[in-house]
């Protein structure tokens, strides 16, 4: 310890000067001194270090350090590189460790921890060995030695890149064979079949029933590696399919099974029911405040429920998309307003076309043309609202910690009924003299 506090001011200029370098010379160094390396460099460098390090040397290092330091490092490091860190750690130093961190980073890394039932992501494990594709043969071989006593398997090592995308896979074989001072680059195997942590057991089972491998690396939608499947545990029995998030959508309580008891099932139902009930009155009013131009206008009556439906389900096709994005974790950080864009300005294109369809038939069946103009408008504001709504509710409620699936068809459905009903009555004051 003192030596390296002594040497600290020339670490840090390394770590500063050349991270990748200074990582390499970290992995190299036996796990006292790089620990005692660690605790002495500023949480800044050390996070700059983390991401380059190889991933089961990371997770062995990071134990090593004070609860402050950790969650110094964790703090400034993305969350998809934290997770990679505790997928290697053992159930209880991970979940002791994530407890320890501040509730919306705990949320954020959970959440890469945690893949739908049945996935590649839950059949997984994280006992596997991979290396830079820069580092010498003699030294992957040292350090394969090194890891022996952790019982990880050895028959292949994968190779990633400094972001840890992977890139390769090695043959112990050819390992032992190759020269010492060749880097892993030289020798690897870049053809490399693959699957995603999303990936489904019925999926996989066709997929690799066409293959002969008894193992298979597991990448997320950017080729990052995240574990090993074994094909053998996969092979194993057939769990019930999670239905958590549908139940969820739907006001149902996502643990609530056919079995469940009477009373479970009323406890988690009834809370939402009566949501369900406030936000109808709140569209009730809505059509209560158009009370006299209705009376005046019967006809009305009769397109108030296509316009709201048509929003209905417009918005939930927007909902089901953006929903599946953020399970999939398809949607990259800065792409959901893009996304709300995206979905509004569908909501016009498809507002125009159902609007002008419906209002035509409106024209035709009552004879009258100003009649079909208020369904269009009516329509299209309702699909515009549809679209961005369907996209930014469930963002919203990520963005505020809650669960996204949580009633998003309730508040969905209510915020559609009531510009529906706004705007098609709004309309058809505007235009009360020619539709009388």
């Amino acid at each position: 310890m003192k030596k390296t506090s002594t040497l600290l001011p020339l670490v840090k200029k390394y770590f500063e000067k050349d991270t990748l370098s200074a990582v390499r010379s970290l992995e190299a160094m036996p796990e006292e001194e790089a620990i005692s390396v660690l605790r002495e460099l500023p949480s800044s460098l050390a996070a700059k270090a983390f991401p380059l390090l190889q991933t089961t040397y990371a997770a062995t290092l990071i134990q090593e350090l004070s609860t402050g330091k950790f969650k110094d490092i964790l703090e400034k490091i993305e969350p998809y590189q934290g997770a990679a860190i505790f997928l290697q750690l053992p159930n209880d130093i991970r979940e002791k460790m994530i407890s320890e961190l501040p509730e919306k980073l705990r949320h954020e890394i959970r959440e890469f921890l945690t893949y739908p039932e049945e996935s590649a992501g839950r059949l997984m494990t994280t006992n596997f060995i991979s290396f830079h594709s820069d580092i010498k043969v003699k030294d992957v071989i040292q350090k394969i030695r090194n890891m022996a006593q952790r019982q990880i398997p050895v028959s292949y090592a994968y190779v990633i890149d400094s972001e840890n995308h992977l890139v390769g896979v090695i043959n112990m074989r050819d390992l032992l064979i190759a020269s010492p001072e060749v880097t892993l680059e030289t020798i690897m195997v870049k053809d490399i079949y693959t699957i995603n942590a999303f990936t489904d057991r019925e999926q996989l089972v066709q997929d690799l029933g066409k293959r002969k491998f008894f193992a298979v690396p597991v990448v997320d939608f950017e080729n990052h590696l995240l574990g090993i499947l074994h094909v053998e545990k996969l092979l194993k029995g057939i769990q019930e399919e999670g239905t958590e998030d549908i139940l969820k959508m739907f006001g149902a309580g996502g643990d609530e099974r056919i079995n469940s008891s009477m009373f479970h099932s009323i406890k988690k139902r009834l809370p939402w029911l009566f949501v369900n009930l406030a936000t109808a009155f709140l569209a009730a009013s809505v059509v209560a405040t158009f009370e006299s131009i209705i009376a005046q206008i019967t006809v009305l009556a009769v397109f108030l429920p296509v316009v709201a439906g048509q929003g209905g389900n417009a918005g939930s096709q927007s909902l089901a998309i953006v929903m599946r994005g953020i399970v999939m974790r398809e949607i990259k950080k800065g792409q959901g307003i893009k996304l709300i864009f995206k979905e509004g300005f569908m909501g016009i294109i498809t507002g125009i076309t159902t609007g002008a369809v419906t209002g035509a038939i409106a024209w035709v069946w009552f004879k009258k043309p100003y009649l079909g103009l208020v369904v269009f408008l009516g329509m299209v504001v309702n699909l515009i609202a549809a679209g961005l709504f369907g996209a930014a509710i469930p963002q919203i409620m990520k963005k505020i910690g809650q669960d996204p699936a949580q009633c998003s068809t309730i508040i969905l459905t209510t915020i559609t009924d009531v510009v529906g009903f706004m705007a098609f009555l709004g309309f058809a004051v505007i235009f009360k003299s020619y539709l009388i």
